[in-house]
């Protein structure tokens, strides 16, 4: 609703407010009084005069026209305009107070009292001030914030989820009535500390378990950025789950619980802090944040040591992963159920001098990103909305609304019909951002996910057979041509087969073996030539890291990391 509407009523209720208030502060308006004050330059162009009487009645009138306005064209609006600077002016005191109060809020206790004795040239001033507020909510003039996703993960209980709605309602993304609600309805299940969890865990079963199975999703804003939330599922069963949102994120922020006990469970041979930290080294996220969460607990305290220990157990493992230290990766302090150090610095903690959380995010120097290139998006997911909608991060290129796409592998063209950006409506997207895509000329049966949309001047490559280079990371036996695994590439999940070995490859010198190789085992880098059971979408690591990169599952656990150096043409 446009702020003129309802301007009439305030001001009315401004006018009884301070009468009293002006009666009771005369004397001292009077010594006030400033003497040497300019004399009064009548302006020449000035409305005809109302008087007070009339000027109540004056002030309801664009009330009772307010409709017409509304509906009114853009052009007719500067006049309307016009005439409220002329009811304006006449108002003298009161009106002059009200102007203020609603022009920028709240600082209107000095200006009624002074607001009789501004001059001409004030006034005008005020006029121009007024129509800020108007123009804030407007976000498609103003620079584009840089889009980001986050990606929670770590161990399950680490407390991803309670995180997320922590920073959700510190930056007012949930409404404080919303999580009351949720606390009742926590209480009631005797899960109280959950209840900020809830906020990202929307469906039924997740709440129930207290654990997270689907990816989920929700945005926040800094001053300089606009963040999308990714909250990964820690429980070993959803890893699957996990990979998809990782694919997906610029950032990964890992949670570590600081309790005792927690933190080693979730850091030892079958934990997912491991595992997750590798999957999000290999999804392609560059900076790692390590939140050493639940540092409130009672068996912790905020002590330094617990922390330090912590930390000295995660560098050489995230080291191996491939993170470097110095550049890559930046520990944190936190407590997710209290909210301390997320936003706010802590008292408790006078050991740790950096950043908040949320600042920290912000300050973060910006991803570079090629607005330029060809249109790649993996699909996430996919669901029909009055016509098929499709979910994925734009990786490359931009896409607008009505601009014609392929669908690869499948080779089908479609139209963007809408573009939503993180649930709000847009033209244009530019890489790294969230879309919801509603599409024309597809059905929602035709698309899974994992298949890419592609500009039809440059599509992506599909195909079945492709050699890569695979590090082996855990296998008990050892691996020959004809094992059969999960690949997860980008949003893609298929099965494949190993169908030769190519050559080691020395992890220290990078020489390769001169002779094929019978079997790989684990900690061994090679060059083997694998076979999708259905054609994929996939691009060389070279060309396009996001789409190059891969890992290997089997029976639930993470056997090898890998990435695409030569697509082999099929034999016909």
């Amino acid at each position: 609703m446009d702020p003129r509407d309802t301007a009439p009523d305030s001001w009315e209720l401004e006018e009884d407010a301070e009468a009293p208030a002006a009666a009771a502060g005369l004397p001292t308006a009077f010594a006030a009084l400033n003497v040497n004050a300019k004399p009064f330059v009548p302006n020449v162009n000035a409305p005809v005069f109302v008087p007070s009487f009339l000027q109540a009645s004056a002030v309801e009138m664009p009330a009772s026209d307010a409709p017409v306005e509304n509906g009114s064209t853009e052009a007719d609006m500067p006049t309307e305009e016009e005439t409220w600077e002329q009811k304006e002016e006449p108002g003298g005191d009161e009106g002059g107070g009200g102007q203020e109060d609603l022009g920028s809020g709240g600082t209107c206790a000095e200006e009624g009292g002074a607001a009789g004795k501004e001059d001409e040239e004030m006034m005008e001033e005020e006029e121009e001030e007024m129509p800020l507020p108007k123009v804030a909510p407007a976000p498609p003039d103003a620079p584009k914030k840089e889009h980001v996703n986050v990606v929670f993960i770590g161990h399950v209980d680490a407390g991803k989820s309670t995180i997320g709605g922590q920073i959700m309602y510190l930056t007012g993304m949930v409404d404080k009535r919303t999580l009351e609600k949720y606390e009742r309805e926590a209480k009631e299940k005797n899960r109280e500390t959950w209840y900020l969890s809830w906020a990202l865990d929307t469906n039924q079963e997740e709440r129930d378990k207290g654990k997270t199975v689907e990816v989920g999703r929700a945005y926040f804003e800094t001053e300089k950025k606009h963040f999308t939330i990714l909250d990964a599922p820690g429980h070993k069963s959803f890893v699957p789950n996990m990979i998809g949102g990782a694919s997906q994120a610029d950032l990964a922020v890992l949670v570590i619980s600081a309790r005792k006990g927690e933190f080693e469970t979730g850091f030892e041979k079958g934990g997912q802090t491991r595992e997750h930290a590798m999957l999000a080294k290999t999804a392609g996220v560059k900076h790692l944040i390590v939140l050493i969460n639940k540092m409130d607990d009672p068996t912790v305290n905020w002590s330094l040591e617990r922390y330090e220990e912590c930390k000295e157990k995660l560098v050489p493992f995230l080291k191996k992963v491939g993170f470097n230290p110095k550049k890559d990766i930046h520990f944190m302090p936190c407590s997710g159920l209290t909210g301390a150090n997320l936003k706010d610095p802590v008292p408790e903690c006078p050991w740790y001098t950096g950043l908040p959380f949320i600042a920290h995010l912000d300050s973060l120097p910006n991803f570079t990103r090629s607005s330029d290139g060809p249109v790649r998006l993996p699909i996430v997911d996919k669901y029909k909305d009055m016509g098929t909608v499709i979910l994925g991060k734009l990786e490359s290129g931009s896409i607008s609304k009505a601009q014609q796409l392929v669908m690869m592998p499948n080779r089908h063209t479609v139209e963007v019909l809408s573009l939503l950006s993180d649930d709000v409506e847009t033209d244009d997207a530019s890489p790294g951002e969230n879309l919801k895509l509603r599409l024309k000329g597809i059905e929602e049966e035709e698309i899974l996910p994992g298949f890419i949309l592609c500009s039809p001047d440059n599509l992506c490559h599909s195909g079945r057979t492709f050699d890569a280079q695979i590090v082996i990371i855990e296998h008990k036996s050892i691996i020959c041509p004809g094992y059969n695994a999960v690949l997860h590439i980008h949003t893609c999940i298929e099965e494949v087969q190993i169908t030769a070995l190519i050559c080691l490859v020395d992890k220290k010198t990078g020489e390769k073996s001169k002779t094929r190789p019978r079997f790989v085992k684990q900690d061994q880098v090679c060059i083997a030539r694998l076979r999708a059971a259905g054609v994929i979408c996939l691009e060389t690591f070279k060309d396009f890291p996001q789409m190059g990169r891969f890992t290997l599952r089997d029976e639930g656990k993470t056997i090898a990391i890998g990435k695409v150096l030569k697509l082999v043409p099929e034999k016909d």
